[in-house]
């Protein structure tokens, strides 16, 4: 993550558990140079801090957010339910159902919540995404993602 930068993704996931899946969605927006906070805070658990958390994301500059869970998985749509910025998805992998539990917890979301959803255990992909949101208000995003598309067709 960008030291001196202000964070512009917001990353939260439920549990720590999911750290080692989220990996490649921090190891991509480092590639990218796009700073990024990380917060864990289950819907369930921490409902006041996931709460205070959205909320506020707008203010701390925060423009795109990140949010995996599993299972239930409400994480997407509690945080999207309190701020502005785009919300993408990420379902985690579980043992009980293999995931299927948690993408159709974050694809089923009622009219006027949206929260776009990557596939299970589809971290790197979030955080493209992100930056192809970020892009469309900075040409240095867009490039980004531009060259990064450019370095997969000639591997």
């Amino acid at each position: 993550m960008s030291e001196n930068a202000a964070p512009v993704v917001g990353i939260i996931m439920g549990s720590e558990s999911d750290m080692p899946a989220m990996e490649p969605c921090m190891a991509q927006l480092d590639e990218f140079g796009i700073p990024y906070e990380v917060k864990v805070a289950s819907a369930h658990r921490k409902p006041l801090e996931v709460h205070e958390w959205a909320s506020g994301a707008e203010q701390r500059g925060i423009r795109v957010i990140v949010a995996a869970a599993g299972k239930a998985a409400h994480l997407g749509g509690v945080v999207a339910a309190y701020t502005p910025c785009p919300v993408i998805a990420v379902p985690m992998k579980t043992s009980d159902l293999g995931g299927l539990d948690s993408l159709l917890s974050m694809v089923q979301m009622p009219s006027g919540v949206p929260v776009a959803c990557v596939a299970i255990n589809g971290a790197k992909n979030a955080a493209i995404l992100a930056c192809q949101m970020l892009g469309t208000g900075s040409d240095d995003y867009r490039a980004k993602v531009t060259e990064f598309k450019e370095s997969m067709a000639h591997a």
